[in-house]
């Protein structure tokens, strides 16, 4: 049985999708990006400020699902430029204890929606 979790604490999908499905106690996350929710901009200033935005949209997911970082076990991060690798894992990294942190991958991509410089997806099971 699957449970749909969507919050408006974070920006709403544009598709056919959802921010996440629970199923059990496991939760799969679709991919965020930097769109502020409030204001349905996206937050572009630099690297840093937009992975920051990516978080705390997946935070607020997160959360709906009585959830945290801490139960993550799997990130996906989609980038359009390597060369920002380490600014975005430094504000990644912010988020994560590093003794328990998930296991992950970094891809860099040609594109991505709306033109993004990055996209983080997660798996996260509530123990």
């Amino acid at each position: 049985m699957k449970k749909i979790i969507n919050t408006k604490n974070a920006p709403a999908p544009i598709g056919p999708y959802n921010q996440a499905v629970l199923t059990g106690n496991t939760l799969y996350t679709s991919g965020q990006i930097a769109i502020n929710p409030e204001t349905g901009e996206l937050v572009l200033d630099d690297i840093k400020t937009e992975t920051k935005q990516v978080l705390e949209n997946m935070k607020a997911v997160l959360t709906e699902a009585e959830m945290t970082f801490e139960d993550v076990v799997k990130t996906s991060i989609f980038i359009s430029d390597m060369n920002n690798f380490s600014a975005i894992n430094e504000v990644y990294g912010s988020y994560f204890n590093e003794d328990t942190a998930p296991a992950r991958e970094t891809v860099e991509v040609a594109n991505l929606p709306k033109f993004v410089n990055v996209e983080i997806s997660m798996i996260a099971i509530k123990s």
